[in-house]
C-alpha cells in the first residue's frame, strides 16, 4: 500500500517539483536506506533482482533508495540526475494465477528506472519497456500468506521540470504528463481517457477480455480495469484516503508556497490514515524537493510512523555516503529470500537507528514524557536542519560538497543520541 503526492509549479516555492510518499507495509517489515554510487559494467552482464535477473546497462546512475531491506528493489528514491520515483500497488481485472510466478515487482521497476533514467520521461520508457519483457508480478512481501499480495504497479515519477503518472494492469499501461498542479494516488488506478501515452494494444486487449465494447463510451483506463475487489481487506479505505489526500493538497497549496514543510504535514497526518497504524503502517516515508535552479534535496526517515519521525536531507555529491545506521543486516546466500523454497524462515532485518527509534515509540505509546520530550527535540533538531540546509543550496558550489556529502548519516547519527534511553 502507498500515499503518494506530486506538487509542480506554480503551487510550489521557487519552482520546485515536490515528490512525497509514504510507504504502507506490514507492521513487521524494516525498511532500510541505502546508497549506490553510479557504476560501469562489461557487456552481457546479468542483474539479480529480487527474484528473477534481468540484463545490466553499461552504466547507472548514483541512487539513494527506501526499500523493504528483504528485496532488491526500493518503494521510492532518486537518482544523479535529479529523478525521483514513488511507486504504489493496484489490483486489476487482469490479475490472476499467472501473477504467482517470479518476475519484477513493482519495486524493482521502480529502482531499475532510478538507476537507468536521466529524466521522468526516460523513466517511463524504462519502467514500461521491462514491463514488456520481463512482467511484473510475484509475492510482495517476506511473511506467510503474502502471496494474495501479487498485485500490479503505479508510479509518481518526477523531476525538475515536471512529472508522470504511469499505471499498470498486467503488461498493459497507460501514462500521463503533468505538467503543473498536483496529483496523488493511493493504491488505486486513476487515469481515465485523457491519458498521452499507453502500450501497444490496449484497447484490444481489454475488448478481447471482455472488458470494454469499441464503438461505446471513450475508453476509461481505471474503468476498464480496476478491480478493487481484489485489494486485501485492509487497502479497504483506499479510495476515501486518495480523496482525504486530495483536499489536503487543496488546502496546502492555494497560497501557491507549496514546500517541504507542507509535505510533510500531509504524510504526518493521522486523521486521514495516510499516516498509517496498525497491521499495516508507515514504515518508512520520503520528500524530494527538486529545484530547477539548486541541486535537488531528498528527505527520509529510514523508520516507522512519520508523525514520530524525523526527516533527514541527502544531497548528490561526489563524496556521499549514507553511514551505516540504516543498513539492515546481509545474510548473504542465506537469506531466507534467496533460498529456495523462499520465506522459510524468519530473521532479524532491524538495522541500528530502527532499533534505537523502536525504543523510542514505545515510550510514546506509553505516554511517558520522556517520550514527548525526544519527539519535541527531534522536530527542533528537524526545523534546524531544514533551515540550514536551505541555505547551503542557495549559496551551492563545489566546496558545499565537503559539507554535505554525507549529512544524511551524520543526521542520523545525532537521532541516534536522542535514543539512549
Amino acid at each position: 500500500m502507498a500515499d503518494c503526492f506530486l506538487v509542480l509549479p506554480p503551487l510550489t516555492k521557487d519552482n520546485e517539483v515536490i515528490l512525497g510518499k509514504n510507504s504502507q507495509r506490514p507492521t513487521t517489515e524494516v525498511q532500510e536506506v541505502i546508497y549506490r554510487p553510479p557504476e560501469s559494467y562489461p557487456e552481457d552482464t546479468k542483474l539479480q533482482c529480487t527474484y528473477i535477473e534481468v540484463d545490466q546497462v553499461g552504466k547507472t546512475h548514483g541512487v539513494i533508495l527506501s526499500k523493504p531491506a528483504w528485496m532488491w528493489g526500493a518503494e521510492m528514491g532518486a537518482n544523479d540526475k535529479g529523478v525521483s520515483i514513488a511507486m504504489a500497488p493496484v489490483w486489476t481485472k487482469l490479475n490472476g494465477p499467472g501473477d504467482l510466478e517470479e518476475r519484477l515487482l513493482g519495486q524493482d521497476l521502480a529502482r531499475l528506472a532510478l538507476e537507468r533514467a536521466g529524466s521522468a520521461r526516460e523513466a517511463v520508457g524504462v519502467i514500461t519497456g521491462l514491463l514488456t519483457q520481463y512482467g511484473q508480478g510475484v509475492a510482495g512481501g517476506e511473511e506467510t500468506g503474502s502471496q494474495k499480495w501479487a498485485h500490479h504497479n503505479s508510479f509518481l515519477i518526477a523531476d525538475k521540470t515536471d512529472g508522470w503518472i504511469l499505471e499498470t494492469a498486467g503488461k498493459y499501461w497507460a501514462a500521463k504528463h503533468i505538467k503543473e498542479g498536483f496529483y496523488n494516488i493511493s493504491t488505486t488506478l486513476t487515469l481515465g481517457c485523457d491519458f498521452d501515452l499507453s502500450s501497444e494494444g490496449l484497447k484490444e486487449k481489454a475488448t478481447e477480455e471482455g472488458l470494454y465494447q469499441p464503438g461505446g463510451d471513450p475508453f476509461n483506463f481505471a474503468d476498464v480495469f480496476s478491480d478493487p475487489q481484489r485489494a486485501p481487506g485492509d487497502d479497504a479505505d483506499t479510495p476515501d484516503r486518495r480523496e482525504k489526500g486530495r483536499k489536503l493538497l487543496e488546502k496546502l497549496t492555494a497560497k501557491k508556497e507549496f514546500g517541504m514543510v507542507e509535505m510533510t504535514e500531509i504524510l504526518r497526518d493521522e486523521d486521514s490514515n495516510i499516516c498509517m497504524s496498525g497491521p499495516f503502517m508507515t514504515t518508512g516515508s520520503m520528500i524530494s524537493v527538486i529545484s530547477p535552479d539548486f541541486p535537488a534535496c531528498h528527505w527520509l526517515t529510514a523508520t516507522p510512523n512519520p508523525a514520530a519521525s524525523f526527516y533527514k536531507p541527502f544531497i548528490f555529491c561526489p563524496n556521499n555516503t549514507a553511514g551505516s545506521l540504516t543498513k539492515s543486516p546481509d545474510y548473504g546466500e542465506k537469506d531466507p529470500a534467496r533460498v529456495q523454497p523462499r520465506f522459510q524462515e524468519q530473521v532479524d532485518r532491524e538495522h541500528p537507528l530502527f532499533k534505537g527509534h523502536k525504543k523510542f515509540l514505545n515510550l510514546l505509546e506509553r505516554d511517558e514524557l520522556q517520550g514527548h520530550m525526544i519527539k519535541n527535540n527531534l522536530r527542533e533538531l528537524e526545523r534546524n536542519c531544514l533551515e540550514d540546509t536551505q541555505e547551503i543550496l542557495s549559496q551551492f558550489s563545489e566546496q558545499s560538497c565537503a559539507k554535505v556529502g554525507g549529512i544524511f548519516g551524520h543526521m542520523c547519527d545525532i537521532e541516534m543520541n536522542f535514543y539512549k534511553i
